[in-house]
């Protein structure tokens, strides 16, 4: 099962994968219609209810394959004009002749009923005129029909039908008390736009408000630096560029100024010495009260004092988290002390994922995702497994990456992977979405890089794409 939410990513990959909405809907209308002429034969008339969205596009499309057979009406719940995507005007338009407004309509004229009003992922509370239509079409006495999921399901008013055509799988919270009989329809959804992760991860990135002030998108802290300077500062970079407003780096005294020559944005906390200590991690949890999130690894080395450090602060932190580089071997086992809450993102790649769980990985990709999957459900965080295909998965869901190339294997990327996850992370998105959607848009900045440096890419060159890839993947979305 998926959440419902997932099934608009899904169409989005869908079309990245080849196959597009309108071969979709076109596909699940046909199965709408082909229930209905099965299931419920005679010549009595027929009401489809429909909104806005394309689970109205799937009414309409039920309505053009029934036509031959019964006698059909269009029930629009609001005008025409608002149809909110291309292919759900195209679809109307062929049915528009047999349209007319829902507040026109007597539900009691008609011997079915066909529920295609609101699909998936409804946010927010169902308003007019939605609520009145819902609430009419439960007072309907005779067979009735709900499109992929009865409309407003999750809600006290939602639809309860006879029967639900739903498409590719059951979605969760849908049952046989909500839903009726379940009918469960392969509209051809690629496997690979379940599978992997595509554009349609985009749609988990929160855009900023138009009236948002600054720090209100994400204020970030890394904790990292002492043995090497730039994974910090290149991890501080990538947030910027996934979104964060604010980033702070604390950061050892002794590389504080080359750190901060970076970047002017870098807003750089010293602490004494020359690497992180246990004597510092009070003054880091005070910083940690000005930022959102924290990402904890990058550039800090193992000495024995560090490890120390980083599992005293990794236990009393209570900020989301990303865990990367070293902070993931001075986690080791010790992860089973700690109580994440499903508040982390743990990026290890396979030497560090041995050293998190003491047991060697699997080779065979099938098994790997299911150790991944396990060990993310009893660590209570998601794991985003570095290779050349990533794995990540919060212990429930699970998606595979395979954006980016050979090159990113030079040193930084891990970093740059880090930054971008942890920005995301920053601004709002979960720690399961931060990972999918951050390994994807690092993947492609990294693929746009290679274009123009080729086999002598290196991990700053990464940088200035993330943006761009996040916005190709946002107007792919647009109009699916």
């Amino acid at each position: 099962m998926l959440p419902p939410s997932e099934f608009r990513i899904i169409d989005i990959n869908s079309a990245y994968w080849g196959v597009s909405v309108e071969t979709l809907m076109e596909q699940a209308g046909c199965a709408v219609a082909d229930l209905v002429i099965d299931r419920y034969p005679g010549d009595g008339r027929v009401a489809i209810v429909c909104g806005s969205g394309n689970n109205g596009g799937d009414g309409f499309v039920a309505a053009r394959h029934l036509l031959p057979y019964r006698d059909v009406d269009v029930l629009l719940v609001k005008p025409s004009s608002t149809i909110r995507t291309d292919v759900s005007k195209k679809n109307f338009n062929m049915v528009k002749h047999r349209s007319m407004s829902f507040e026109d309509a007597d539900l009691k004229n008609y011997s079915l009923v066909i529920d295609a009003i609101l699909g998936l992922g409804v946010v927010g509370g169902i308003k007019e005129p939605f609520t009145s239509a819902i609430h009419a079409v439960s007072r309907f006495t005779g067979p009735l029909v709900s499109v992929d999921c009865p409309s407003g399901i999750g809600t006290e008013q939602a639809v309860v039908p006879d029967v639900t055509v739903t498409f590719h799988d059951v979605k969760e919270g849908m049952d046989e008390d909500n839903c009726g009989e379940i009918v469960i329809t392969d509209i051809g959804i690629p496997s690979e736009a379940v599978k992997f992760t595509g554009p349609g991860e985009a749609q988990r990135y929160p855009v900023p408000r138009p009236e948002s002030h600054k720090g209100e998108n994400g204020r970030l802290l890394v904790v990292g630096g002492g043995p090497y300077t730039g994974a910090p500062a290149l991890a501080g970079m990538a947030a910027y560029r996934a979104g964060s407003d604010l980033v702070r780096i604390a950061i050892p005294n002794d590389i504080h100024s080359i750190v901060a020559s970076y970047s002017p944005e870098l807003i750089c906390h010293g602490l004494e010495g020359s690497i992180l200590k246990r004597k510092h991690i009070e003054e880091v949890l005070r910083i940690c009260e000005k930022v959102d999130t924290v990402l904890i690894g990058p550039g800090l080395g193992v000495d024995e004092e560090t490890i120390r450090a980083i599992k005293t602060f990794i236990a009393e932190c209570d900020k989301p988290l990303v865990i990367d580089a070293d902070a993931i071997t001075a986690l080791g086992s010790y992860y089973q002390d700690i109580d994440f809450s499903g508040r982390a993102v743990i990026t290890p790649h396979r030497q560090e994922m041995e050293k998190l769980t003491g047991i060697k990985s699997p080779d065979e990709v099938e098994e790997l995702a299911d150790y991944i999957r396990e060990t993310a459900n009893k660590v209570g965080a998601t794991i985003l497994f570095k290779g050349q295909v990533d794995i990540i998965s919060d212990g429930r869901h699970i998606k595979f990456n395979r954006t980016g190339n050979v090159s990113m294997t030079v040193g930084g990327t891990g970093d740059v992977l880090a930054g971008t996850v942890a920005g995301l992370l920053s601004k709002g998105c979960s720690p399961y979405d931060s990972a999918r959607l951050g390994a994807y848009i690092n993947g492609m900045a990294g693929e746009k890089a290679f274009q123009f440096q080729g086999y002598g890419m290196i991990a700053s060159d990464i940088l200035n794409h993330i943006g761009p890839s996040l916005i190709e993947a946002l107007e792919f979305g647009k109009g699916i």
